[in-house]
């Protein structure tokens, strides 16, 4: 089974598992506050930032989760109360009509929540974590689809100040409660994987 390893098909495992599609609603509205001419930049610096943590990750993170004795289904659960949360706020936004993340005039987001967890999150490092682990003699391979995929996500996620003009104050509020629900459903099968996987070490 040498040769089943595909940089072009784990890098596109990798661009869905980063979603960047997904992103743009609740990345508009973080932006939405922030002058236009800084989105490009700080899109690319948390894109950035994000896969510094992502490399991190992609070779150190075994040792990571054995210094701190953590376990893979630790990082799903974390990941499931982190996109339920969030779900929750796009969904059932606040009466004064503030979002979960939106910030103040001039204000700009840094690390949380792009870097994370929108781009380096739960379900991309645990992605990474396994794919390291099966795939050990094509490390250099794996590094090579982060970038492309990145590289995939980066692209998409410059694009969305421009989607803002088609979608304006109501379209972005209709994605985003479109988001909320399938974050929702994330969250509970990051619950349900998390289980399974625990389950059998009760017995």
């Amino acid at each position: 089974m040498e040769n089943t390893f595909s940089i072009f098909s784990t890098a596109i495992l990798l661009f869905f598992i980063l979603d960047p599609f997904g992103s743009v609603p609740l990345l508009l509205s973080i932006l939405k506050n922030i002058d236009k001419k800084r989105h490009s930049k700080i899109i690319i610096r948390e894109m950035l930032i994000g896969l510094a943590i992502l490399i991190i990750f992609l070779f150190f993170g075994e040792q990571f989760l054995s210094l701190f004795h953590l376990e893979t289904p630790a990082i799903s659960l974390a990941g499931g109360i982190i996109f339920f949360v969030i779900a929750l706020k796009m969904i059932f936004p606040s009466p004064g009509g503030g979002d979960l993340f939106a910030t103040s005039k001039g204000e700009e987001p840094l690390v949380v929540p792009i870097a994370i967890p929108m781009i380096a999150g739960p379900g991309a490092l645990a992605t990474l974590l396994v794919l390291a682990k099966t795939n050990a003699e094509h490390v250099g391979g794996l590094f090579t689809a982060l970038l492309l995929a990145w590289v995939l996500a980066v692209a998409v996620l410059l694009c969305s100040p421009q989607l803002y003009k088609i979608l304006k104050d109501k379209g972005l509020k209709a994605l985003e409660r479109l988001m909320g629900m399938l974050l929702l459903m994330m969250s509970v099968q990051m619950f349900i994987d998390a289980i399974r996987v625990l389950l059998p070490t009760f017995k």
